[in-house]
């Protein structure tokens, strides 16, 4: 091809999801309400478990680390989306798509680890617990918390370069509701198998390898569970877990229907609804379903809020 077609462009549009004000108000609404209670929500967690020495664990950390994590990444999409909803002209400039693939890739990176963290350390309480203290130890879990960080950001940062590296010609409409790495994948006009490669590689090594370990952790979790005498033992130790496994299916079964095949047979349609939920429900569920599953969670909020009633109460008087 020649160099003449192989331009660069400056910014792109985002076709979004529907074209119909009446229907994009609404959605706006809808949507701002969401981004609202996932900010408070995950805020509010990452407050108590702050306040709350009972909840100064290793389980804990890692659920703050997770809220951050969803806060940033809802915070990476949904601004820009609210805005589009009410904007006449949908552009965002090319830096800043730029900006908003990487930080959302390595938000998404960051949370697979994170989860596998977090299987790792519900196995060693089940399977290990008279040596979860030794083993659970607050360098391992900092260890661990920046491993994952780190490693989300370098394998967004080599995929954003490599993407945004491709020459996108005159094309500039993105049929999605953010810069998403297949949609913008999409738009080049040379051959993108490398890109597609680098996905596949990037999809085993951060998706499907902690996904894996998930497995492998719950494996012998359950089998451990299983061998407990008590009914009160096995259902106490199945609440540990519980509230984690529920995270745990919601953000890899849509990650892995989403990007481990590139050439996959979903939809546009498909893909921006996969987006969303993943963008928008998953961060706003996550803080619930720690709350309402969990029992330390739901004392420690009794606890703030009897707190809370006994100041306003003075306070009156």
């Amino acid at each position: 091809m020649g160099t003449d077609n192989q331009t660069w462009v400056s910014d792109f549009i985002l076709l979004g999801l529907s074209s119909d004000w009446d229907a994009q108000v609404s959605l706006f609404v809808l949507f701002l309400v969401m981004y609202m209670v996932t900010m408070l929500g995950n805020c509010l967690i990452v407050l108590l478990i702050r306040l709350d020495n009972r909840l100064h664990t290793p389980m804990y950390f890692f659920l703050t680390n997770l809220s951050l994590v969803d806060v940033s990444y809802a915070t990476s999409i949904v601004p820009q989306l609210l805005a589009h909803f009410l904007a006449e002209h949908k552009s965002i400039p090319f830096q800043s798509c730029a900006a908003q693939l990487c930080f959302s890739l390595a938000l998404g990176g960051i949370e697979f680890v994170l989860l596998a963290v977090m299987a790792y350390d519900r196995y060693v309480a089940v399977c290990d617990p008279l040596r979860y203290s030794a083993i659970m130890h607050g360098a391992l879990c900092a260890r661990l918390a920046i491993t994952s960080w780190v490693s989300g950001f370098i394998n967004s940062l080599v995929q954003t370069a490599i993407t945004f590296h491709l020459p996108m010609c005159t094309n500039k409409f993105i049929d999605h509701i953010s810069c998403e790495l297949l949609a913008v994948i999409r738009l080049a006009c040379v051959d993108t198998s490398s890109n597609e490669a680098a996905i596949m590689v990037s999809s085993i090594v951060f998706l499907m390898t902690p996904f894996c370990l998930v497995l492998l952790s719950y494996i012998w979790i359950i089998s451990t569970i299983v061998k407990i005498q008590s009914t009160e033992g096995r259902k106490k130790a199945f609440h540990t877990c519980a509230s984690h496994l529920t995270v745990v299916a919601l953000c890899y079964g849509l990650a892995i229907f989403t990007y481990i095949q590139p050439h996959s047979s979903l939809s546009v349609l498909q893909e921006k609804l996969f987006s969303l939920f993943y963008a928008i429900l998953t961060p706003m569920l996550n803080p619930m379903i720690y709350s309402l599953r969990n029992k330390e969670v739901k004392g420690a909020w009794q606890k703030l809020l009897w707190k809370f009633s006994g100041l306003a109460s003075k306070l009156a008087t």
